[in-house]
């Protein structure tokens, strides 16, 4: 390392094209999923990640962890545009096809880890609060 340089401890910048690919990828998401649910993660371990992943990919869902801005700034314009005030502290979106996948697994996980907190979410333009997303959880998934 030359002098003046910073150490990124490990952190990975991204650069504009990367920021921007990643807010396409975004806005893919909240245009394209029946529900999207956002949730704190703070305190997982990397084993329950990769377990609350795994669960999703079952049921055909997805969990991303982004940059609140940018998902915030993925968000103008979709359905659901308006959850962006969820978009708060360490923030991680289950999404789904299946309007009702997403929300019984992320339900369930949250049951069984309390380092996984449900904020909220999306159905279409419809926010949802926690009593929401538990609502979702509860109805018959298509399957």
């Amino acid at each position: 390392m030359s002098r003046g340089e910073t150490p990124t401890l490990g952190v990975k910048l991204l650069d504009r094209a990367q920021k921007e690919q990643l807010v396409d990828d975004l806005g893919q998401i909240f245009a394209s999923s029946g529900v999207v649910v956002v949730a704190h993660y703070a305190g997982m371990t990397v084993k329950q990640m990769q377990d609350l992943r795994a669960k999703m990919r079952e049921v055909g869902g997805s969990v991303r962890v982004a940059k609140n801005t940018l998902a915030k700034i993925a968000l103008e314009g979709k359905p659901g545009a308006k959850m962006a005030g969820m978009l708060t502290g360490m923030t991680m979106l289950s999404y789904s096809e299946d309007p009702v996948a997403a929300a019984k697994v992320a339900e369930a996980y949250a049951k069984t880890n309390d380092k996984f907190v449900i904020i909220g979410g999306a159905m279409g333009d419809t926010v949802l609060d926690q009593a929401g997303v538990k609502a979702v959880a509860s109805m018959p998934s298509r399957e």
